[in-house]
């Protein structure tokens, strides 16, 4: 990774993970290679798309620890995808990823934004540990989103369009005891791994991803 200065300070340039053609940087979870199905590329968009078929989670195939990732997505309606990062893919469950998960969901339509505690599972909350503010800045579906992770050492930020929605520090005793009374209480360390993988959900809704890339921290 090349740095580039910035005023007095380093800052590392930005790796492109989606480019609008290219998903080399992908592959399936638990594979070796980019699924065959499912996932598709179409008008500068990485699409998961039932109608093209079954499908798995898709991983970026390096790993990150400290890390700036941004891209933007679209729902349709009563979708459900996520983010995922820092996943390790030796924790699997019914083929999918586990690490932390920034939520992908219409919260109108979709029943599991009134699931959960507190509204901890609608859009760009912390899946099932903790909500997103409520008033978030949300672009209606159809339109395009901004997502933006940032993981420091400890400490990670959930952004959506432009603004912060919440922030965490992932060994603090208050949020390790929301880890305690979420589903992921019986899963050792969650959220405590040092580096992992980025981690695109196959929620079986269809789901539109573009303009993919990070940078380390």
């Amino acid at each position: 990774m090349g740095w580039v200065a910035v005023g007095c300070q380093q800052q590392s340039r930005w790796q492109t993970l989606f480019d609008g053609s290219d998903v080399q940087a992908w592959r399936g979870m638990n594979s070796e290679t980019f699924p065959e199905t499912g996932w598709v590329v179409q008008d500068g968009c990485l699409v998961r798309d039932p109608a093209q078929g079954r499908s798995r989670d898709i991983i970026t195939i390096e790993q990150y620890g400290n890390f700036e990732l941004e891209l933007e997505f679209k729902m349709t309606e009563g979708a459900n995808s996520g983010i995922k990062y820092l996943v390790d893919e030796s924790l699997t469950r019914g083929g999918g990823g586990l690490g932390p998960e920034y939520q992908i969901l219409d919260d109108q339509r979709h029943p599991d934004a009134r699931a959960g505690r507190d509204g901890n599972r609608t859009l760009a909350s912390l899946y099932d540990v903790m909500p997103a503010r409520a008033d978030k800045p949300v672009k209606p579906i159809g339109q395009w989103n901004t997502a933006r992770i940032i993981s420091k050492d400890m400490r990670v930020e959930h952004w959506l369009n432009g603004v912060k929605v919440l922030e965490y520090k992932r060994d603090d005793p208050a949020f390790r005891q929301l880890i305690a009374e979420s589903k992921f209480k019986d899963t050792a360390d969650f959220a405590l791994a040092p580096k992992g993988h980025i981690l695109l959900q196959d929620h079986g809704d269809k789901v539109y991803f573009r303009n993919i890339r990070i940078r380390e921290l």
